[in-house]
């Protein structure tokens, strides 16, 4: 059927709709079945044919629209939206480099192509080479964890909640474990502390106040069903003032003394010291075993920079213990993670090559001339996208480290600013119509709306993606 022309009589008739077999049989058709095979191709062409009767009947089709190409372009639409897979990559530009809702740390491409490899072939997951006989998959990792915390022996479970809930409920089962007040933290999606002991099986012995805790307050706590004493680390919030806190060397001093191990939650826990790249010191692993923890716990997924994982380091007869327990299969992790967990473990070996090797220190310290000059690209290329209605502008602003890890702690950074120029009281919902359309994209822009404009912080918008970045606003500018 050929499209009608102006002086044409332009009314659509069910006659002229095209049959399905036509359709299907059409060189376009048979490309759509080799892509998605004939059921769901068959399936969408069967709700176009059905929405375009009724408009004909309705009298709301021109003749164009029953046209093949077309009915089959628009099944091809809904096709591809059908198949997109509801785990997709986003433009993280929220200024949260280890973003929990977004993925938290990215991995190097050594582990990406350690998981790859993973992926397609066999591995040695729990088959040692050496005798041929089955073999322990904590084994994989154990050695570069030693090495690098100074503990005697580690365990991998799959995430650090689950690695707070297996040592204690291991070492501390229906007996008490002493905690400073100060220190029962909550973290994201409602995780805390004394709701984890509870779990645990243990019962919390809650010692000192909310910004003060002293050496005496974990000497007269100690009791005959004292298990351990325990530190947790406030990564998520900072007490500032009239406070004190016990030093893990004086807890486990006084552990000791009483023939107790000291444990010590981490949360994110790093390898290294962050401040030789200006960053934040936090206290390290192997600082942490150093000053007398016999048991530390930590995430692989924040500021050690590689998979979800919960690591476990300490005395070897306690991490024996923590093995034994039946919770540790069941919270144990696949060869993926441990796929990825070892090189990334590796590239700690080279502390000097580690800003550029890992990917999320490499964020964290990315120089801000480079994210202004980034600015400057992009900021006319946004403003094509969003349209007069929009104002863009480059401008400063702060990223965070993480959500959950160090989230007081700022990082001058900078990005685009995007305010609205419609009139009072239109803004934000101006704002918030903007945000819905960067996130419709086929890449999804996240960014964050504050202070009556839309900031996209450039500091994780790599250069490798800035072409994506790019084409895409270009595609779907207004």
């Amino acid at each position: 059927m050929a499209a009608a022309t102006p002086g044409e009589l332009t009314a659509a008739r069910l006659s002229d709709i095209p049959s399905l077999d036509r359709l299907l049989n059409a060189s376009r058709g048979v490309q759509l079945v080799g892509q998605y095979g004939h059921t769901q191709v068959a399936g969408a062409l069967r709700i176009c044919l059905d929405e375009l009767r009724q408009a004909v009947i309705d009298d709301k089709a021109s003749p164009d629209a029953l046209l093949p190409d077309q009915i089959l372009t628009q099944a091809a639409g809904r096709l591809e939206k059908a198949n997109r897979g509801a785990f997709r990559p986003v433009f993280n530009l929220t200024g949260t480099v280890l973003h929990t809702n977004l993925g938290r740390a990215l991995l190097p491409d050594e582990a990406v192509q350690a998981v790859v490899q993973a992926l397609s072939q066999p591995m040695n997951l729990e088959y040692d080479l050496t005798t041929g006989r089955r073999g322990d998959r904590d084994d994989l990792v154990q050695k570069l964890l030693c090495e690098l915390t100074g503990a005697e022996a580690a365990t991998v479970v799959n995430n650090n909640a689950a690695a707070v809930l297996l040592m204690l409920n291991a070492l501390g089962n229906r007996r008490e474990v002493v905690v400073s007040r100060g220190e029962l933290v909550e973290i994201g999606g409602s995780f805390r502390i004394p709701d984890i002991m509870l779990r645990a099986g243990v019962r919390l012995k809650e010692i000192g106040t909310t910004n003060r805790t002293h050496v005496s307050d974990y000497q007269e706590a100690i009791g005959p069903r004292t298990a351990m004493l325990m530190k947790v680390h406030c990564s998520n919030y900072e007490v500032t003032g009239f406070v004190k806190s016990v030093h893990i060397r004086q807890v486990a001093d006084i552990a000791h003394a009483h023939g107790l191990p000291a444990a010590v939650d981490l949360g994110s826990g790093t390898l290294t010291d962050l401040a030789k790249w200006g960053l934040p010191h936090e206290p390290t692993v192997a600082d942490t075993v150093a000053a007398g923890a016999d048991v530390v716990t930590f995430s692989g997924d924040k500021l050690l920079g590689g998979p979800q994982a919960g690591l476990i380091v300490g005395r070897a007869d306690l991490i024996a213990r923590i093995k034994k327990n039946p919770l540790k299969r069941a919270l144990r992790v696949g060869k993926l993670t441990l796929a990825a967990l070892e090189p990334v473990l590796q590239l700690y070996k080279a502390p000097e090559l580690l800003g550029e090797r890992l990917t999320t220190l490499r964020l964290l310290t990315r120089p801000v001339q480079t994210m202004h000059a980034q600015a400057l690209r992009l900021a006319p290329v946004l403003q094509q996208f969003v349209g007069p209605e929009y104002q863009v502008e480059p401008a400063p602003m702060y990223s965070q480290i993480g959500s959950g890890a160090m989230p007081v702690n700022q990082l001058p950074s900078y990005g685009l600013a995007i305010r609205t120029t419609a009139g009072k009281g239109r803004g934000g919902r101006a704002l918030m119509h903007l945000e819905g359309r960067l996130r419709d994209l086929d890449r999804p822009v996240v960014g964050r709306v504050s202070d009556k404009a839309l900031w996209l912080d450039l500091r994780c918008l790599q250069e490798a993606d800035e072409a994506e970045f790019i084409q895409q606003l270009r595609g779907r500018a207004e």
